[in-house]
C-alpha cells in the first residue's frame, strides 16, 4: 500500500510507501506497479538512476527531456535529504512557470512523482546525499534540456544561500525559461 498526495501543482505527487518493521529493521516496497496503478500512476519505468552528492548545497537542475523522449520521474532519497523542485513548463498549462517543492529524505521515507511536462531539480540539504530515481524513457542527449535554477521569472526558493551551491557547467549555463525549448 502507498499513499499518494498531490502537491501545489496537482500532477506532482508525494508518494509515501508503507514500511513493515520489526526488531531487525524494516521492509518496504518502494515501487509496485499494481499499487501505483491503484493510486492512479500507470507509468512504465524503464531506467533507474543513482546520484551521489558529497556536499550540502549540490544543486542539480532544472532538467527535462523533450518529446518524444519526455520522462516521468519517481525520486527517492536513500541517504540524506533534498529539496526537490518541479516546474510546469507546458505552455498550454494554466500553471505554466509555477513551481512546487517537497522535502524528500531518507528519514521521511517519502518519494516525489514528477510527470512529463515538468522541469526537475533538487538541492542537497545534507552532505553525502544519495538519490535514486526511476524514469519512463531512456536518457537521450538529443532531447536533454535545462533551465536556469535561479530564473527570476520562476522565483524558486531553494532554502539555501546561493553561495552554498555546487553547480555543473551545464546548470550554470542553462537558458532562462523565456529562452528555453519547452513543451507546447
Amino acid at each position: 500500500m502507498i499513499t499518494a498526495k498531490p502537491l501545489d501543482l496537482r500532477e506532482v505527487l508525494e508518494i509515501i510507501p508503507r514500511q513493515f518493521g520489526d526488531n531487525r529493521g524494516f521492509f518496504s516496497e518502494t515501487y509496485n506497479r499494481q499499487r501505483f496503478a491503484e493510486a492512479g500512476i500507470t507509468t512504465e519505468f524503464v531506467q533507474d538512476n543513482h546520484s551521489y552528492s558529497a556536499s550540502k548545497g549540490t544543486l542539480r537542475g532544472l532538467h527535462y527531456q523533450l518529446p518524444p523522449r519526455a520522462q516521468d520521474k519517481l525520486v527517492r532519497v536513500v541517504k540524506g535529504a533534498i529539496l526537490d523542485v518541479a516546474v510546469d513548463i507546458r505552455k498550454s498549462s494554466p500553471d505554466f512557470g509555477r513551481w512546487t517543492a517537497l522535502l524528500v529524505s531518507a528519514e521521511k521515507w517519502n518519494q516525489i512523482f514528477i510527470p512529463k511536462g515538468f522541469a526537475h531539480g533538487f538541492v542537497t540539504l545534507e552532505p553525502d546525499t544519495e538519490v535514486i530515481y526511476k524514469v519512463s524513457d531512456f536518457y537521450s542527449p538529443e532531447h536533454d534540456r535545462s533551465i536556469r535554477f535561479d530564473d527570476p521569472a520562476i522565483g524558486i526558493d531553494w532554502t539555501l544561500d546561493a553561495k552554498e551551491f555546487q553547480l555543473s557547467e551545464k546548470d550554470i549555463n542553462a537558458p532562462f525559461l523565456a529562452d528555453a525549448e519547452i513543451f507546447d
